[in-house]
């Protein structure tokens, strides 16, 4: 048992050690430079959240589905800007899709810092 636990622990250690570097994360204020550079905004909010207010442009895939690795209408031909409410989703979404090989880019706030437009 003791063995196992302590298998455990440098599992857990090898995996913090690896950290994010996996995906870029930028400022919010960077997204419209990245739509501009033709990544398409990506919020991973669910859609009663998208529905109230989201940046103009933006797709709306859910983190929920994300996580039953449901990417229907994703490209991994295609460049995203992954954004949540707050940063803590994105940062899961970017995990997933950098994963499963789409090129992602997290954002490190959310909506609930976002200055632009809005539709």
């Amino acid at each position: 048992m003791k063995k196992m636990m302590g298998l455990m622990a440098v599992l857990v250690m090898l995996l913090a050690a690896c950290g994010n570097g996996e995906y870029k994360t930028i400022a919010i204020e960077d997204v419209s430079a990245k739509q501009e550079a033709g990544y398409t905004v990506l919020d991973v909010r669910e859609p009663y959240e998208y529905e109230e207010a989201h940046i103009v442009g933006a797709e709306n895939k859910p983190l929920s589905t994300l996580r039953e690795e449901a990417f229907s209408g994703l490209s991994e031909d295609h460049q995203y800007v992954v954004i949540c409410q707050s940063g803590n989703r994105s940062q899961e979404a970017s995990a997933i899709l950098h994963e499963a090989g789409f090129n992602v880019v997290n954002v490190s706030e959310g909506m609930s810092s976002w200055e632009g437009d809005v539709e």
